[in-house]
């Protein structure tokens, strides 16, 4: 079997995204969100900053994009590897709560950086969303037959609750940016997420054993 590998143009776009999403965030990290303009971020990728607006409308998204890069891919993965035997909604559910469950000592220090910035709040909050495509995807993988449009409902649904679930940790836990020894609230955005997921449970499950035409 064969599979699509991403051309040479594709390889090159994604290969500046990412210079510019760990310079972004190295930046942040050293002088403070609000001390970081696109011209800095843009020099230390060693592009333009013409080339960086192609990328990023802003420079809350690619500190931001540094942290959540990877985790719409992530998600899907996660539902498509989980046994058959696993209902659906306990493969959605398991697999969104994981990606906010222990993010490590470097993930933790960015999410204290988010925390502490309005704007990054702001921008955090919004991308949660971007788990819907990979995630219909990965639903009608894992049901077959499923209507697509079925499964781009059911995924926009789980998209909407984590952005709520998100919002109100990110409101409980802001902080000011001069607050120090800040530690984030262990666990509390797992089970909060959990929490905001579980009314979609049935509707899960429903929609993976409903008779197929």
């Amino acid at each position: 079997m064969t599979t699509n590998r991403p051309g040479l143009r594709e390889r090159k776009k994604e290969a500046t995204r990412q210079a510019l999403r760990a310079a972004a965030l190295r930046l942040a990290l050293e002088r403070g969100p609000e001390n970081v303009r696109v011209d800095d971020i843009a020099e230390a990728a060693g592009v333009s900053p013409r080339t960086y607006n192609n990328y990023f409308a802003s420079r809350e998204q690619a500190i931001v994009a540094a942290v959540t890069a990877e985790r719409a891919s992530r998600v899907a993965a996660a539902v498509a590897a989980r046994p058959a035997d696993v209902g659906l909604a306990d493969a959605v559910i398991d697999a969104v709560v994981g990606e906010y469950t222990d993010p490590g000592d470097d993930a933790r220090d960015a999410l204290l950086m988010i925390t502490a910035s309005s704007a990054l709040r702001a921008c955090y909050a919004d991308t949660v969303t971007t788990m819907e495509g990979p995630l219909a995807e990965a639903i009608a993988q894992r049901c077959r037959g499923m209507d697509p449009l079925t499964a781009q409902v059911l995924s926009a649904g789980v998209g909407a609750a984590a952005k709520v679930a998100l919002q109100r940790w990110l409101r409980s836990t802001a902080v000011p940016a001069s607050t120090s020894g800040l530690v984030a609230p262990s666990g509390s955005l797992p089970n909060l997420m959990r929490i905001a997921l579980m009314p979609l449970a049935p509707a899960l499950d429903a929609a993976a054993t409903r008779p197929r035409p």
